[in-house]
């Protein structure tokens, strides 16, 4: 491409060179360096891009986009680009190296601390249902066209995000809904493009710390930033912290919720609990009118499903796609009820902190269960805090607690369980450690009884467990089946 359509929409300065040349590739990884290619030297985390300039230029690159100066002379044949934030000139570069391929798609973006994985796969049922191609980027999986490819950010870099665009284009997608989560907001990898439509969940005191955001402020305005880039904003108008998130906001904007003061609205609202099934219905009120069941059982269920309406109702889909949508939708390792011989409800949950994990209990609890026991382990190399606080909630909201392993990383898996304990007697629930996840398990459904629901949290969509830098195969579906199984 030429470098002078490569950087049409792009704010910079040239300090040197000429923009007469062709760019072979955009480059953001010294590693991936190709003759004639432009390389973005981007500050990272751990290293600046600004260190390798230099190697850069030994390996054939004819262009640097830069935000401060080298501490060499570059040739005088290459061409250097001053900008004041590289991932934004990234974002914008990968843009345009694919063509915009945004504005060929409908662009759905939703934020929030939960329930984002949820509502997408809720989108991305309801307008597959309806006969549109939609393709979807999350914390599970990217999916373009027919390809399911295993995700590794929930929001990846914008490099990524523009080409899974184009391929989706490609690949015949009409749309594509993906998580667009505070970090990305913050490392600019959904810049470049503008949403047709922003949602917004929910938003909680997480994310806190080093790596993340310093505070409350810049997590609530990194969240914001979605609603001054979308043409079409759809709020939960419950949510904690609506009105800075919407502070700024440039969209127009709906609400949706519970309370009378939204515009799409779910009343009479019952929880569904049958052998081996819970669920949740309801009646939408305001801008549409009709009855909504869903295979997913919790009050946030309730919310995931009217963000999902609301935008559908936006796209014309027909009720009875969205229906059928809600009536059969699964997402994995969310609230994922897996069929079994016994008359209890088994689930695997993501909840993987005090927080969501304390949410869960409590959606679960109100279903009047007989009992709830909730299996769960921690991450090794992670913060104690987290094995000290899920401890203590499961064993003040559950019945029965069982401390399992759960990627133990560096650790010892004895070392970790541990930990737990300390916070599990700080309460005064019921509990049992079995370090093995599968024995675990086991223990679990020969424990179940009529009404009983068991959660397996902490794992959810993962299918691994890693031990010293090794991932090993292991998925909880595949353990149940083999337990019913006998083997």
């Amino acid at each position: 491409m030429h470098m002078i359509d490569l950087l049409s929409r792009m704010n910079y300065m040239l300090m040197q060179g000429n923009m007469e040349k062709e760019v072979s590739a955009v480059v953001y990884d010294s590693r991936k360096i190709q003759p004639g290619c432009i390389f973005v030297c981007m500050p990272g985390a751990v290293t600046d891009g600004h260190i390798y300039a230099k190697d850069a230029i030994e390996a054939g690159a004819s262009a640097l986009v830069i935000s401060h100066e080298l501490d060499f002379t570059p040739p005088a044949d290459t061409t250097i680009l001053f900008v004041e934030n590289p991932r934004l000139a990234l974002a914008e570069l990968s843009a345009a190296w694919f063509g915009h391929p945004a504005e060929k798609l409908t662009t759905i973006g939703v934020t929030g601390t939960k329930g984002k994985t949820t509502t997408t796969y809720m989108i991305r049922s309801m307008l597959e249902s309806a006969g549109l191609s939609t393709g979807l980027i999350g914390t599970i999986e990217v999916i373009c066209g027919d390809k399911h490819i295993p995700a590794v950010n929930t929001t990846p870099e914008s490099w990524l995000v523009q080409k899974y665009f184009a391929d989706m284009v490609e690949a015949g997608n009409k749309y594509v809904v993906m998580e667009v989560s505070s970090q990305a907001m913050k490392l600019d990898r959904v810049s470049g493009f503008t949403f047709d439509y922003g949602i917004f969940t929910n938003l909680e005191e997480d994310h806190i710390g080093p790596g993340e955001h310093a505070d409350m402020a810049e997590y609530i305005a990194c969240k914001g930033k979605l609603f001054r880039q979308c043409r079409v904003g759809l709020a939960n108008a419950e949510a904690d912290y609506l009105s800075e998130v919407m502070a700024e906001h440039t969209c127009s904007l709906e609400t949706f919720g519970m309370g009378e003061n939204a515009d799409l609205r779910a009343v009479n609202v019952h929880r569904i609990h049958q052998s081996g099934y819970l669920g949740v219905e309801y009646d939408l009120q305001g801008l549409e009118q009709y009855h909504v069941k869903v295979d997913i059982p919790g009050d946030f269920t309730v919310y995931n499903s009217l963000a999902a309406i609301a935008l559908c109702r936006h796209l014309g889909i027909s009720q009875d796609a969205i229906c059928k949508a809600l009536n059969t939708i699964q997402v994995k390792g969310r609230l994922e009820i897996i069929p079994t011989p016994g008359d209890y409800t088994l689930m695997i949950d993501y909840a993987h902190n005090a927080m969501s994990l304390e949410a869960l209990l409590h959606n679960l609890r109100a279903y009047g269960p007989q009992r709830i026991i909730c299996l769960f382990g921690c991450g090794g190399n992670r913060a104690k805090s987290r094995r000290y606080e899920m401890g203590e909630v499961s064993s003040r909201l559950a019945d029965l607690t069982v401390v399992t392993s759960d990627n133990p990383r560096n650790e010892e898996p004895m070392d970790i369980i541990a930990d737990i304990l300390v916070g599990v007697q700080k309460a005064d629930g019921k509990y049992v450690t079995i370090p093995d996840r599968k024995e675990a398990i086991r223990f679990c459904m020969e424990q179940g009884r009529a009404g009983d629901v068991i959660v397996l949290a902490g794992k959810g969509h993962e299918d691994y467990q890693e031990i010293r830098g090794i991932k090993h195969h292991m998925d909880e579906r595949e353990l149940i089946a083999d337990i019913i199984a006998g083997r």
